[in-house]
């Protein structure tokens, strides 16, 4: 039988790391081989390999059609991305099966990847994958398959005029109680640009002003919204990649964050080109006033794969620059808390809920004044130009001084 003689089918890929997926690029050529490992002589027929790619959304709605009646609506769809097919041994022209010796055999491969592609994602209402499959045909006997997924990361290039410019935005509410006007609150955040890659600190520019009789909390967090579509419906699931949370701010007072940190940890790209799946992030800075709804102020983000240009404008990332030589003021544990859910930082119309702060971020305060005091070079006046005359004449009714006395 085959099964005693076939002591291993595989297929290995080049640039993969023992026990774990290869990563690709769009247009990148992928190159790997089929292993097959006979105990014994054997008769196979053709091997055959296919390389596919494709996104997937897949969900469903319990709806209710009256009082006693309910059914449930499933939503499902898909994008292919990649499809390559190819014969690596094919049988003969006789019809019959081809005879190998025992020993180990390799069956090289190569296919070009689409110059387009997203970015692999296992969300919780959809995925984008791709695989290596391996089928081994063999007479009077079941088909024998082999499969290898790889990972394939789109290029997001921060360095581009768009997402280097900075964001900024302001809001205000009026805060109230039982028809009582307790004051408003408003908020002014900017943050230098919009890309960012995981591992850099984003600095915080913001001003809350509370004019309400109690204390608010000012809070930031980054947002992560995972976008489902199929047959015109979107299914939406965001939950919060990391927060940071501020000191109280009394009655009547004001809060300046001058280039607060928030450091992102290592998160997927963001993906925005595939037609059933987006990922998309934001900065939310958000203030928690009691009795009352919470006032939310949101950036957009982008997280790219390609990090800043080390010679890139000084005017719209020195700070990033400069952050990331500073990981060794705030090491990551080993082991990592699980950020926190999403309707604890930021209400939403379906979750009213009071927000507990959380712990303080382990970036902790070292890295809060001083820290981003070379941004304030800017703002100073310059120093005049350089002229040859003297800006100080000295006057014609002043004696000159004789030098002999």
């Amino acid at each position: 039988m085959i099964f005693d003689r076939l002591k291993r089918f595989s297929i290995v890929l080049e640039g993969a790391e023992r026990d774990g997926p290869a990563a690709f690029s769009p247009g990148q050529a992928v190159s790997g081989r089929v292993v097959l490992e006979l105990a014994a002589a054997a008769r196979l027929g053709a091997l055959r390999l296919r390389a596919m790619g494709a996104a997937r959304v897949h969900w469903t709605e319990s709806r209710s059609a009256g009082s006693s009646t309910a059914y449930t609506q499933s939503y499902s769809d898909q994008v292919e991305f990649l499809s390559h097919r190819d014969t690596l041994m094919a049988p003969p022209d006789n019809g019959e099966a081809t005879v190998l010796p025992a020993g180990k055999h390799e069956f090289p491969f190569t296919f070009q990847l689409p110059e387009t592609l997203a970015t692999s994602f296992e969300g919780k209402h959809g995925s984008v994958r791709y695989w290596v499959k391996a089928k081994l045909h063999r007479p009077w006997a079941t088909v024998k398959k082999a499969k290898k997924e790889f990972t394939v990361i789109e290029p997001i290039d921060i360095n581009t005029p768009a997402l280097l410019a900075p964001q900024a935005g302001a809001k205000e509410k009026l805060a109230r109680a039982w028809y009582c006007n307790r004051g408003q609150v408003s908020v002014t955040a900017k943050i230098d640009r919009k890309g960012y890659t995981p591992g850099e600190v984003i600095p915080i520019f913001a001003e809350i002003d509370n004019c309400t009789s109690r204390a608010v909390v000012p809070k930031a967090a980054i947002i992560q919204t995972q976008t489902f579509i199929a047959r015109g419906t979107k299914k939406q699931k965001k939950s919060v990649v990391t927060s940071i949370t501020g000191d109280p701010i009394p009655a009547g007072k004001r809060e300046v964050w001058h280039g607060r940190a928030l450091k992102i940890p290592p998160v997927g790209p963001s993906i925005l080109q595939c037609r059933i799946i987006q990922v998309e992030y934001s900065l939310k800075v958000c203030v928690d006033i009691p009795g009352t709804s919470k006032l939310l102020l949101e950036l957009p983000l982008v997280i790219g794969t390609i990090p800043l240009h080390p010679f890139g404008s000084r005017t719209s990332s020195v700070s990033s620059q400069y952050s990331v030589n500073l990981d060794w003021l705030s090491p990551i544990p080993e082991q990592l808390e699980a950020p926190p859910e999403y309707s604890a930082v930021v209400s939403s119309p379906e979750a009213e809920q009071s927000l507990a702060p959380p712990c303080r971020s382990e970036l902790g305060d070292i890295l809060e004044g001083p820290f981003f005091a070379y941004i304030q070079e800017f703002r100073f006046r310059p120093p005049p130009l350089y002229s040859e005359v003297d800006p100080n004449p000295s006057s014609d009714t002043i004696r000159p001084r004789c030098m002999t006395c």
